[in-house]
C-alpha cells in the first residue's frame, strides 16, 4: 500500500494512537484548577491510565510558534514545564502517610498509640504548631491523622528517628526512579547531622523534603491497589488508519511497595479523613471516599500550597487523584473541592 501511494504521488498516512485521557475529566481539571498555578493527576489505580493531568500555567500549542521567544526568554514563565511530573514541592500532611506506616512497620499495629494535643509542641526551643492553634486533646493514631495533628505527627517523629523514617521513605519511592518518561526525582533528605527541629518537620511533611504530584499520585494508587503501582499509561490503543485496532495496550505491574496489611491499614486511616477529618467535604456526595489534605508552608510567612491525594469508591477504588494547588491555603480550602468537581463529573455527568 505505501509503495502504490508513493508511485501514485499520495501521502502515507501513519497510525493513530488513542490516548488514555478522559475529555470529560480533563475538562473537569482543567476549568477546576482554573487560572491558579498548580498540577492535577487522575489515574485509574488497578490500570495505571491516566485520565487527566494539567499543568498551569500552560501554553497554546496552536500558537506556540509565535510565542516561542517569550516562553523561553521570560525568566518569570514556567508555562512549559509540566509541574506534574517535574515540579518539586514540600509534601505538607500528605507525608504523614509515610510517618504513619513506619510507626505500623516499627510497632505491627496502629493499637495502643495515643497523644494529648495541646495545640503546640516545643523541643529543643523549637515549636510546632497545629493548624490554627488547634487544640485536639486526647487522640488515638486514627483521629490523629484524620485532623492531620502536626504535634502528634512532629512526637512521633521524634519517636522514630531518622534512620527509621528513612528507610520507609525510600520504600515509597523518595530518592529513587519513577516509572515516567520524564520526571524530577522526590528527594528526602535529613543530612548528615540532624536535630530534633529538622527531624519533627520532617515528620510533618516539611524539613528538605520535596515531592512531585506524580510521586503522590503513585503512592496513593498503591494504597488503593492493595499495595502495587500498576505502570502508568497515556496510550489506550493504537490503530491503522483505516480504523483497523493494531495493539491494545496491557495494564503491567510497576512494582509493589506496600503488603496487603499496610495497604489497608492506610485505606483506614483515610477513609477517615473523609468521614471524620479535614476532608468532609467529599462525604456524602453519593460515592465513597479516602484521601489526606495536606498545608504545604513555602516561606517565612506562612503561605502554604494546598494539598489532596485520594480516591472515590473505596470498596473498588476508580479513580485516585493528586492535586496541589500553589499558594491555595490549606488542604480543604482548595484542593478538596478540586477533587469533588473531578468526582462528581466521574459519577454524575
Amino acid at each position: 500500500e505505501q509503495i502504490k501511494n508513493q508511485l501514485y504521488g499520495k501521502k502515507n498516512r501513519g497510525d493513530t494512537v488513542v490516548s488514555t485521557l478522559s475529555t470529560k475529566l480533563q475538562s473537569t481539571a482543567y476549568y477546576a484548577l482554573g487560572e491558579r498555578r498548580g498540577a492535577i493527576l487522575v489515574i485509574e489505580p488497578s490500570t495505571g491510565k491516566i485520565r487527566a493531568m494539567v499543568s498551569k500555567p500552560d501554553f497554546n500549542p496552536n500558537t506556540m510558534d509565535a510565542e516561542w521567544e517569550w516562553l523561553i526568554n521570560d525568566e518569570n514563565s514556567s508555562n512549559l514545564l509540566n509541574r506534574v511530573t517535574n515540579g518539586a514541592y514540600p509534601p505538607g500532611s500528605t507525608f504523614k502517610i509515610v510517618t504513619a506506616l513506619d510507626y505500623y512497620r516499627e510497632h505491627g499495629s496502629m493499637n495502643g498509640y495515643t497523644y494529648v494535643c495541646q495545640g503546640s509542641v516545643t523541643r529543643e526551643d523549637h515549636t510546632i504548631h497545629c493548624y490554627n492553634d488547634s487544640v485536639h486533646g486526647e487522640e488515638d493514631m486514627y483521629t490523629a491523622f484524620a485532623r492531620s495533628c502536626n504535634c502528634s505527627f512532629a512526637d512521633l517523629g521524634i519517636d522514630l528517628g531518622g534512620a527509621s523514617l528513612q528507610k520507609t521513605a525510600l520504600s515509597m519511592l523518595f530518592n529513587k526512579k519513577l516509572p515516567f518518561q520524564t520526571y524530577r526525582k522526590s528527594t528526602f533528605d535529613l543530612g548528615k547531622s540532624y536535630g530534633r527541629p529538622l527531624l519533627m518537620q520532617t515528620a510533618i511533611g516539611q524539613g528538605n523534603t520535596l515531592v512531585s504530584p506524580a510521586h503522590m499520585a503513585l503512592l496513593t494508587c498503591a494504597i488503593a491497589n492493595h499495595g502495587v503501582i500498576m505502570e502508568p499509561s497515556l496510550i489506550e490503543s493504537i490503530q491503522s488508519d483505516s480504523g483497523e485496532t493494531i495493539k491494545v495496550m496491557q495494564p503491567e505491574e510497576y512494582k509493589r511497595i506496600l503488603s496487603e496489611d499496610e495497604a489497608a491499614v492506610l485505606d483506614e486511616m483515610m477513609q477517615g479523613v473523609v468521614n471524620n477529618g479535614t476532608a468532609a467535604a467529599l462525604s456524602g456526595r453519593g460515592y465513597t471516599a479516602a484521601g489526606k489534605t495536606g498545608s504545604a508552608e513555602f516561606d517565612e510567612n506562612g503561605s502554604s500550597h494546598s494539598w489532596f491525594i485520594g480516591y472515590s469508591n473505596v470498596e473498588s477504588p476508580d479513580l485516585a487523584v493528586a492535586i496541589i494547588v500553589e499558594n491555595g491555603g490549606t488542604g480543604s480550602e482548595a484542593a478538596v473541592p478540586i477533587a469533588a468537581s473531578i468526582f462528581d463529573a466521574y459519577y454524575f455527568s
